[in-house]
This record gives C-alpha cells, sequence and structure tokens, in this order.
C-alpha cells in the first residue's frame, strides 16, 4: 500500500513538473511570438525635444528611387537588406526613405492602403531601426495633390491616418514628414491650411512623435519664412532641400527641360560660389534661431553628369557649412543617378563618401 502511494506520489510529482515545463514553453513560445512581431521600444510617453531628435539625422542618406517609384524596382533601385548594414558601418546616423503611398492606397475613400505595401515599408523600416539607424518616412510624389489640392486633401488626410495609426508603436527613432516637397497649385497659403490638419490627424495616435515639416515650392530654402506652424505643437523639425545652383547640380537631368544646355558647368568653391551657400544658409539659420526650431536640409546633391571634382567640392562645403549652422542633413541619393554607392560594381563612391562623412 505505501508502495502504491509511493508510486501515485511520484507519478502526480512528474505530471506536475512536466505540466509546468509545458505551460513555461507555451509562454516563452507566446513571448517569442510577440517579440518577433514587434521587437522594438515603445515611443516615449512624454514631450521630445526636437533639438535631440535632429541630431539623430545629423547626416542621412536618401534611399531615393525605390519606394517612391510607381512599384519598386521600375527606377532601377530595389532596396536590400545589405545597403542598410553599409550606411551604418559607413557613418550616417539615419536614413530618409521617400514612399509613394499614393500609388498604392484606393482613390476612393476610405482609401485604404494595400497591406502588401505596408509589409514592405515596415521591412524596411526595420532594417534601419534594428541596425541603430534613425529612419524618416513621408509622402513623396504624390503628383495629384499638388495638381489639385481640394480633391486631394481627404484623401491626403486619410492616408496620414492611417500611416499614423500603423506607426504608433514605433520607437523615437522613427519620424514623420508629412509632405515632400508642395508646390504647383497646392501653394505655399494653402500647404499651411493642410499642414495643420494633417498635424491634428498624426497626433491623434502619435502625440510625441517627432514631424518633419517643409514649406512651399518645393520645400525651397527662400520659401523658410512662408511656413506657418502651431506655436503649440514645438515636437517639429522644419525641412528645406538644397540644390543651387540648379544650373549646377541638375545639368543634363532627363526631367529638367533645358538642362543639356548646362552641361559642363563647374563649381570648384571661387569666393562668390561659397558666399552665394553661406548667405542663404545664414538667412535660414536666423529664421531657426528667431522660431526656435530646428533645420534638417533633407535633400542636397548634385547629378552624376556633372564633373566628379566638381560634385566633391559642392557636396563637401554644403555638407560642412550646414554642420556649422547646426542644420542635420540627407544626401540625395544613396544608389541612383546621384547616388555615392555604387550598385552594380559594390563599391562605393570614395570622392563623394568622404564629402559626406570625412
Amino acid at each position: 500500500m505505501i508502495d502504491d502511494i509511493g508510486r501515485l506520489f511520484r507519478n502526480y510529482l512528474l505530471f506536475s513538473l512536466l505540466f509546468l515545463f509545458l505551460l513555461g514553453c507555451d509562454k516563452d513560445a507566446d513571448s517569442q511570438k510577440q517579440g518577433d512581431e514587434f521587437p522594438f521600444n515603445p515611443p516615449s510617453n512624454e514631450a521630445l525635444d526636437p533639438f535631440h531628435q535632429n541630431l539623430l539625422l545629423a547626416r542621412s542618406v536618401n534611399l531615393g528611387n525605390a519606394l517612391e517609384a510607381p512599384n519598386e524596382g521600375e527606377w532601377g533601385v530595389t532596396l536590400q537588406e545589405e545597403y542598410f548594414e553599409l550606411i551604418k558601418n559607413s557613418g550616417f546616423t539615419a536614413v530618409r526613405i521617400p514612399i509613394k503611398w499614393s500609388g498604392h492606397a484606393s482613390q476612393a475613400a476610405p482609401y485604404t492602403i494595400k497591406s502588401a505595401f505596408f509589409d514592405r515599408v515596415d521591412w524596411a523600416v526595420a532594417q534601419a531601426i534594428s541596425r541603430g539607424l534613425a529612419v524618416v518616412i513621408n509622402i513623396h510624389h504624390y503628383n495629384e495633390i499638388m495638381q489639385n489640392p481640394a480633391e486631394h486633401k481627404e484623401r491626403f488626410l486619410a492616408l496620414w491616418r492611417q500611416i499614423a495609426a500603423h506607426y504608433q508603436k514605433y520607437p523615437d527613432e522613427l519620424f514623420f514628414e508629412l509632405l515632400n516637397e508642395p508646390t504647383d497649385k497646392l501653394t505655399a497659403e494653402i500647404w499651411n491650411e493642410y499642414l495643420i490638419e494633417a498635424i491634428h490627424v498624426v497626433r491623434q495616435t502619435n502625440p510625441n512623435r517627432t514631424l518633419i515639416i517643409g514649406p512651399g515650392n518645393w520645400s525651397n530654402i527662400s520659401m523658410i519664412p512662408t511656413l506657418s506652424l502651431p506655436d503649440s505643437d514645438r515636437n517639429i523639425i522644419v525641412t528645406f532641400h538644397y540644390y543651387n545652383p540648379f544650373q549646377f547640380t541638375h545639368q543634363g537631368a532627363e526631367w529638367v527641360s533645358g538642362s543639356n544646355d548646362w552641361l559642363g558647368t563647374t563649381w570648384t568653391g571661387t569666393p562668390a560660389q561659397r558666399q552665394a551657400v553661406i548667405d542663404e544658409f545664414g538667412k535660414a539659420e536666423a529664421w531657426a534661431k528667431a522660431n526656435n526650431r530646428p533645420l534638417f536640409m533633407g535633400e542636397f546633391g548634385a547629378y552624376s553628369k556633372a564633373d566628379l571634382n566638381s560634385r566633391v567640392f559642392w557636396t563637401s562645403f554644403v555638407a560642412r557649412e550646414a554642420e556649422r549652422k547646426n542644420f542635420s542633413w540627407a544626401y540625395w541619393e544613396f544608389c541612383a543617378g546621384f547616388g555615392v554607392y555604387d550598385p552594380v560594381n559594390k563599391k562605393w563612391n570614395e570622392g563623394l563618401l568622404k564629402a559626406l562623412i570625412p
């Protein structure tokens, strides 16, 4: 009898231990599953300092011609995991990912973004953040809103409602840029109205997300003073794009009418050439100080049909002058027509890379 009781006790003990072990395995599996689904730290529950956030973007590069194309790959660039590793190891601090959300969403309300496209953007964002790179995502090449703002306003806001909700749990290293280069019929005045509504939409799900907003007329540096931002929202970085002198940076550009006439234009860093950059940056700096807003030069670069020495001189001077003014910057772009990297031969353009990151 005692032996029977002993056997029963041992069996009970073994069964209990086995149950606890299996229960622990289930919990580990659930924990792992949750980790696989969302491996990042949550965003802050308190207000962020946009000047500190701007430091994360100090030396960035645009992953252009990929997700901003009508379909990734159509413009010659498909993002690869190795690109993010190369970017991180070369000393860049962040990537800006231009994204054509408008090309992957329904035309009728509620303007649903395709889940497969979200998956692809998720992958790109994860590649950056997992390597310690900050990342900017934007709405890029929404050409329709430039031509007919009123007709596309609600769709624009609906896109941001979805994007903001989708990424609301992502860490502070993810930045939202509301719209790339407002222009044409989306005038500075109309854009100032729309951006207020877009901020309100984003803040409903991302109260502490750092936003990036640029002015009208292609986000030209001279247009910064026309930008009207809400005084109550300080977690905003102002962006501008810099391609001056345009006849140098865009000589031979296939998408610019008459640009072949500019072929052979050089930039050697003469006193007059340098002073032009210094003066324009000085005006932007004065505005930033007067309005207590950080500045991000979200695009700058010279097309590959300019001579390489001129491109290197210009790129180096513009980058260093931006740093002297405490602007963060993002070079346009990684591996296409302006590229700092050659994806065919799998090597950096060393002259341009050193111009950006000495």
